[in-house]
């Protein structure tokens, strides 16, 4: 299967988990607004993400996933007994930090937002979510495993479509959970873990179907194994990157604690927004790249390697670029559409949309890192990924020392946008000045190309939209306009570079 065949998979299953989780954060912002309980659940449920991201879909997969295209190089038979060892050692770390996460919620809720304090009622109800939710980084720390054996084996369909499960399990649980009970934000806690049992569910159910049955063994014999241990050494300076990623989120959620009740509910929205382009190109590219650049790797063709590097990074161009122009110039109209209604004010539209627009600074180096970054981890290089991400964090907070108090929770979106370009843009010249990346030819006239589409594209948009104060019109007019704003925004871009000689088939590798 093709890169761009691959891509296109996962994108349109993905584009459907966006659309379901488009819908359930639609009914949360309408069930329960912004408020202090809402605060107080998106900082229990970043705790087990975070968490889930180090262990699972940061390090673990970086580490795992070439070892594991080595193995099979070398083995067929071996890839059984090292998946088994893999699954025990994790199964074996996730469990043990679960429990500790249950034991330690109210520590762990004041590191990552003190400014609850001033809230005693928020700061217990955030401590107890976070005890009922943190075995969700359990779940989903298998689930890792599993799509990480499903996409070496070129089966990107079922991990793609599984976060469709928790999405419905949102939207089953507000729907008609959430007004029998006495603290409706308890339905949301109920979810999550409901929706982790179901991912899972459906992970291993692949896997048994492929043949795949993996099988819990001694935990000493799992540590003895060369294969572990090699894998376990490649995850510390990735543990080390992706928790430098993940103590930039822990600064800038604290921070928000203590801007108001609201400010992380609004981030988050902004972010769930931010999640679209990122998740529908960057993610489904990274997901695809990895495995078949540590294939390309693994057998010595360095010219396939530096092709698929460089097919990958034109589409990252070819769509972040023009995304990130809309994204900023439709905040408005993109959050009063989704968000605004029964307990999400005009007001609370306008925090999001300011948080958006901030975020949207760094939309192309938020979705250029997942092309860059597997670069290195296919060559098993991790520590090149974390001197990036080191130098992204002190950007981050050198931004939001200015930024916070001129752009309040927008400058801590912003911090991160400009930290992102920062992350992506290292990594690009360590690829460039160690040639392990050489760009083919013809990017000068396509990047001229994409960049006058993108500048004719939002000078319709900002045209469109004078005057229009999108949270005073109708929910079917809102959503009317800028459904039919975005398609022709897209039609315009895409009709310009044909004009100048772009064709669909440019696409292909």
């Amino acid at each position: 299967m093709s890169l761009l065949k691959s891509a296109a998979t996962i994108s349109a299953l993905t584009l459907v988990s966006r659309i379901t989780g488009v819908v359930r954060d639609m009914l949360i912002a309408r069930f329960f607004g912004a408020t202090a309980a809402t605060d107080a659940f998106y900082v229990a449920f970043r705790l087990p993400n975070m968490l889930r991201r180090l262990f699972a879909e940061g390090a673990f997969q970086q580490a795992f996933v070439p070892m594991l295209a080595e193995v099979r190089s070398r083995d067929g038979g071996e890839s059984r007994r090292f998946i088994d060892h893999v699954f025990t050692v994790l199964a074996a770390a996730v469990f043990l930090t679960s429990v500790l996460g249950c034991l330690a919620s109210p520590l762990l809720v004041w590191a990552i937002a003190s400014g609850l304090r001033e809230n005693p009622q928020a700061f217990d109800l955030a401590a107890a979510l976070t005890r009922f939710m943190f075995p969700y980084i359990a779940f989903m720390s298998l689930v890792a495993l599993a799509a990480s054996i499903l996409n070496t084996l070129k089966h990107f369909a079922v991990p793609a479509a599984t976060p469709i499960l928790l999405n419905l399990s949102f939207i089953g649980f507000t729907v008609l959970l959430a007004p029998r009970l006495d603290e409706p934000i308890w339905a949301l806690a109920f979810a999550v873990m409901a929706g982790g049992v179901l991912q899972l569910a459906a992970q291993f159910a692949a896997l048994v179907k492929l043949g795949v049955v993996v099988r819990p063994r001694g935990i000493r014999e799992s540590l003895a194994d060369a294969d572990v241990r090699r894998v376990l050494k490649l995850m510390m300076p990735a543990l080390f990157g992706v928790g430098v990623a993940q103590l930039s989120i822990l600064i800038n959620t604290n921070i928000a604690s203590h801007l108001g009740h609201g400010a992380v509910t609004w981030l988050n929205y902004a972010d769930r927004l931010m999640e679209f382009p990122t998740a529908l190109l960057g993610v489904a590219l990274a997901t695809v790249m990895l495995p078949s650049l540590s294939a390309a790797f693994s057998e010595g063709d360095e010219k396939r390697y530096n092709a698929l590097l460089d097919h990958g990074l034109r589409l990252v161009f070819l769509v972040g670029v023009p995304a990130s122009a809309g994204l900023c110039l439709t905040a408005d109209a993109l959050s009063a559409f989704l968000f605004q209604g029964r307990s999400f004010s005009p007001e609370d539209v306008r925090m999001t949309a300011s948080a958006v627009i901030g975020y949207s600074a760094g939309l192309i180096g938020l979705i250029s890192i997942k092309i860059a970054a597997p670069a290195f981890y296919a060559r098993k290089d991790i520590r090149t990924p974390v001197r990036a991400a080191l130098a992204s964090l002190v950007v981050v907070q050198l931004v939001n020392c200015a930024a916070v108090p001129l752009m309040g929770h927008a400058g801590l979106a912003f911090s991160v946008g400009i930290g992102s370009c920062v992350n992506a843009g290292t990594l690009l010249l360590v690829l460039r000045r160690r040639r392990i990346f050489e760009p083919l030819a013809g990017w000068g006239s396509f990047a001229l190309r994409v960049l006058f589409g993108t500048a004719v594209m939002s000078a319709a948009l900002w045209a469109g939209q004078r005057g229009i104060d999108w949270t005073a019109l109708g929910w079917a007019v809102r959503a009317a306009g800028i459904l039919g704003m975005v398609a022709a925004a897209a039609a315009l871009y895409f009709a310009v570079l044909m004009i100048f000689g772009w064709r669909p088939r440019d696409l292909r590798p």
